[in-house]
């Protein structure tokens, strides 16, 4: 089962409208807020990686206030 984390960067005081739409997406296991040179990372699982690349290209980086995504794609 293909994995991937994401590191966001996303518009200040938007961080709360972006974590709650990020965690409404099923394919989205964890999304958690942190502090430093990113505001959110995201844990992404898909049954493909085809499946994977359309969760982060379709849904996650069409959110509106994400304002740049680093993807780390679990090597198995």
């Amino acid at each position: 089962m293909p994995i991937a984390f994401l590191l966001l960067n996303v518009r200040p005081g938007k961080e709360e409208e972006v974590l709650s739409l990020l965690r409404s997406i099923p394919e989205v296991k964890e999304a958690q807020r942190v502090y430093g040179v990113y505001d959110t990372v995201v844990k992404v699982e898909a049954d493909s990686m085809e499946g994977l690349k359309q969760v982060v290209n379709n849904r996650v980086k069409k959110i509106e206030n994400i304002t740049s995504v680093v993807s780390l794609i679990v090597m198995h």
